[in-house]
């Protein structure tokens, strides 16, 4: 399975990775992010066929011009990995300011849900009908860190946005499914490897993955035929304390 594929945050990180792995299997990368210099860069791993498309994800205005771009020159939407995000530093939760918590909620679910909403209208628009959804979730969105109560509320709620897309898209043959990572090697969990706050307080050195990994499990959930999904995947660092956390 091929097609056009838009991957948000796809200027550095899991995004990047995962747009590279795309478009060696044969997708055409849709690279959307805010900053143009880091999507291009992307697009040159990619290959000339790429397309660069700047966007902010929680801008309702600059997501719907993304699609509308998407669609005038590719003609249709087959996949988007909703991938875009933000984390805070370690915060207890009587601690985190309101600014901080809206900005997070703002790129993390909101965000998410804008570009969700643009691509399940293409995908039940167009003619063959449906296509796919891959929410970018976490292991925050079953057990969360210590002082992480912003990042892992958000997480949480990306596991019942994609099962009501899933739901919703069944009809329309829209599948939607979740990818769960832990301690993939991105700027974001670069920490980890130096130590992470555990639930009892210490701060201990935890084992990461590589990106690589992370892009294999994308493309593979992105290839499936359309009779078939991966409604969660969970794909971690083989020892880093998340079974018996806490």
């Amino acid at each position: 399975m091929s097609g056009v594929a838009v991957i948000t945050g796809a200027g550095s990180g899991i995004g990047r990775a995962s747009a590279i792995a795309l478009a060696a299997a044969g997708w055409r990368v849709v690279l959307a992010g805010r900053r143009a210099a880091p999507l291009e860069e992307t697009a040159v791993l990619c290959g000339p066929d790429s397309l660069v498309c700047p966007a902010d994800v929680a801008d309702e205005d600059q997501v719907d011009a993304l699609f509308a771009r998407v669609l005038a020159e590719c003609g249709r939407v087959d996949l988007l990995f909703n991938n875009a995000g933000l984390s805070l530093p370690s915060t207890r939760i009587d601690q985190i300011e309101l600014k901080d918590w809206s900005q997070l909620v703002s790129v993390n679910l909101t965000g998410a849900f804008l570009c969700l909403r643009a691509a399940f209208r293409a995908m039940a628009a167009q003619t063959p009908q449906g296509g796919r959804i891959i929410n970018n979730g976490s292991l925050s969105a079953y057990v969360p860190r210590l002082h992480s109560a912003a990042y892992s509320a958000t997480k949480h709620a990306i596991t019942g946005l994609t099962k009501s897309t899933a739901l919703d898209g069944r009809a329309l043959g829209i599948a939607c499914g979740q990818i769960d990572i832990g301690n993939a090697a991105t700027d974001m969990a670069s920490g980890a490897a130096a130590g992470a706050l555990q639930a009892g307080g210490r701060v201990l050195a935890e084992p990461v993955m590589n990106l690589e990994e992370v892009a294999r499990a994308v493309v593979h959930m992105a290839s499936l035929p359309p009779g078939a999904n991966v409604q969660t995947m969970m794909i971690m660092a083989t020892a880093m304390p998340f079974i018996g956390r806490g």
